[in-house]
């Protein structure tokens, strides 16, 4: 079943539910899915392949935790709290996140793979292991745990 076709569903189920976060939420990931098929159309593409949904959707909850902090700095509590819902239900469709500890034996094997030893090296490092754990890991966690490795 595809992304589309799930989420397709999962309106209808909210609907009759009447969770109301739910279904705005679902419905807003239903909206970014068909704007992205939309600007994917002139290279010939009609859907997005599933690396493309998964990218679509790391963004979205990127956006998420970027309100969420932001909200939080500005004592808006309740609407931090509404951004955490909803990041709650897109992480539902991102594949599960990686460790700490499976980032850092990833980063490890990164730095052994690209001859790394110094911080000047984090560019070497950070663009293959991105790639490797592209919707995996949060980018910020990774750059964390470069940056950590290197320096140590």
């Amino acid at each position: 079943m595809s992304l589309k076709d799930r989420i397709g569903d999962e309106i209808k189920a909210a609907m009759k539910a009447r969770d109301k976060v739910r279904l705005e939420t679902v419905r807003s990931i239903k909206k970014a899915i068909l704007e992205k098929e939309i600007s994917v159309r002139p290279q010939g593409q009609e859907e997005l392949n599933e690396t493309q949904e998964i990218e679509l959707l790391t963004q979205l909850a990127k956006q998420r935790r970027d309100s969420i902090e932001q909200y939080t700095e500005a004592g808006r509590a309740d609407l931090a709290d509404r951004e955490a819902q909803e990041l709650a239900i897109l992480e539902e469709y991102l594949p599960a996140q990686m460790s700490d500890a499976e980032i850092a034996a990833a980063v490890e094997a990164a730095i052994a793979k690209v001859g790394a030893t110094s911080p000047k090296d984090m560019g070497k490092v950070m663009g293959p292991i991105m790639q490797e754990l592209k919707g995996r890991a949060d980018g910020k966690k990774i750059q964390e745990i470069v940056k950590e490795k290197l320096a140590g």
